[in-house]
C-alpha cells in the first residue's frame, strides 16, 4: 500500500472492517468515511458476484466519495472477501434478506446519520427490493442501471441488435429467445456476448473507460485483501450457479417500483440496452410517483464510464 492511500486511511474518523451476520452467514464490509457525521451510502455491487469498483478491498481508495460518505462495502456472499459456493439452492430473496440485514446492522452502528443505498445493475435489484420493505430506515436510493424485467430482453434490445453489424446468425438466435417465455442460462450468457460485442449496450465506445488497472492495483495492495480474495472478485463461488441468472429472467418489479415511497434516483446510460434506458424512462414517467426521478447520462451504456462516475458523484453530493 502507497503512503498516500496509508495517510488517507489515518486521517479518516472511520476506517475499519467489521463482521456481522448477514442471511445466516458471518460476512465482512468496509466503512469508511472522513468524519463520522456524514450521510451512510451503502454500497451493492452488480453481478450477481462482481464487486467492482466498491470492494472491501477498496478503503482509501475512493476519497470523493469517502470525503462526502460514510461508504459501506460489501463484498456480497459468493465473491471477494466472502467468497463462498453458490449452489442453484440460492435465489433473489435469500440475497435480498442478506441485504436487509446489513442495512439493519448500519443503522445500528449509526442510529442519527442520513442513510442511502447506492445499487450497480444487479445491485439495483436488492436496492429496490429492500427500500421497499426498510422504508423508514433509509433516506433514500440511487441506482445505476435500474433492473425492472428481464435484462436483455426488451423490445429495445431486439432492435438495436437487429440494427447492428452482428452476424444473421446471431440476429436469428436473439429474435428466437425475444419470443420465448423461459430462458435457460446457457442462452442468457450467448444473448450477453452478441451484446457486448456487436452493440453499445454494455460499454458505450464513445466514452472514456473506467481505469481498470488503477483499481486492479488498489485491490492487490489493499490492507484487507489477501490474494485469494482479490482472485474471488473475478473468479468465485458463482462459476456454477444458473439459478440466480435463470430468475432475473423472469423478474419484474415494475409495480414495486411505482409503489416504493422513498427518494429513488435512477441513472440510466443513454445506449444501455441490458436494462433498456428507452423503457425506463417510459415506465418513470407514465408511472408518476413523486419519488421516482431519472437522469440519462450521454455515451454510456450499461457500465458507467469513468466520466458517468465523476458526474453520479457529483449529484450525489449535491442531493442527486
Amino acid at each position: 500500500m502507497d503512503k498516500k492511500r496509508k495517510k488517507y486511511i489515518e486521517s479518516c474518523e472511520i476506517s475499519h472492517v467489521k463482521s456481522a451476520l448477514l442471511g445466516g452467514y458471518f460476512q465482512k464490509y468496509a466503512i469508511e468515511g472522513k468524519k463520522k457525521n456524514l450521510p451512510v451510502l451503502i454500497c451493492l455491487h452488480g453481478g450477481p458476484g462482481s464487486p467492482v469498483p466498491f470492494s472491501v478491498g477498496c478503503r482509501g481508495l475512493f476519497p470523493e466519495f469517502t470525503d462526502n460518505f460514510i461508504m459501506v462495502y460489501w463484498d456480497q456472499l459468493g465473491c471477494g472477501i466472502n467468497n463462498h459456493p453458490i449452489d442453484d439452492s440460492f435465489s433473489i430473496e435469500r440475497f435480498i434478506v442478506m441485504t436487509v440485514d446489513l442495512i439493519c446492522e448500519i443503522k445500528k452502528d449509526f442510529p442519527d446519520n442520513k442513510l442511502y443505498l447506492f445499487g450497480m445493475s444487479w445491485g439495483s435489484i436488492l436496492a429496490l427490493c429492500s427500500a421497499a420493505r426498510l422504508t423508514e430506515k433509509i433516506d433514500g436510493v440511487v441506482v445505476c442501471g435500474q433492473v425492472l424485467t428481464p435484462p436483455m430482453l426488451s423490445d429495445d434490445a431486439l432492435q438495436t441488435i437487429m440494427n447492428s453489424p452482428a452476424p444473421n446468425k446471431a440476429k436469428e438466435f436473439a429474435k428466437k429467445i425475444r419470443s420465448q417465455n423461459d430462458i435457460s442460462f446457457k442462452d442468457g450468457m450467448k444473448l450477453s456476448k452478441i451484446i457486448r460485442k456487436y452493440t453499445d449496450g454494455y460499454n458505450n465506445r464513445q466514452a472514456k473507460t473506467a481505469p481498470v488497472g488503477w483499481l486492479v492495483k488498489g485491490m492487490l495492495s489493499s490492507p484487507d485483501y489477501r490474494f485469494k480474495d482479490f482472485i474471488a472478485v473475478f473468479k468465485n463461488g458463482y462459476g456454477k450457479n444458473h439459478s440466480i441468472i435463470e430468475e432475473m429472467c423472469g423478474i419484474d418489479l415494475r409495480n414495486t417500483l411505482a409503489n416504493i415511497s422513498c427518494p429513488y434516483m435512477i441513472f440510466q446510460g443513454e445506449t444501455d440496452i441490458v436494462t433498456s434506458t428507452k423503457e425506463l424512462v417510459a415506465f418513470a414517467d407514465s408511472c408518476k410517483n413523486e419519488y421516482v426521478h431519472y437522469k440519462v447520462i450521454s455515451n454510456m451504456g450499461h457500465f458507467p464510464s469513468s466520466d458517468a462516475m465523476a458526474l453520479i458523484c457529483e449529484n450525489l453530493r449535491y442531493g442527486y
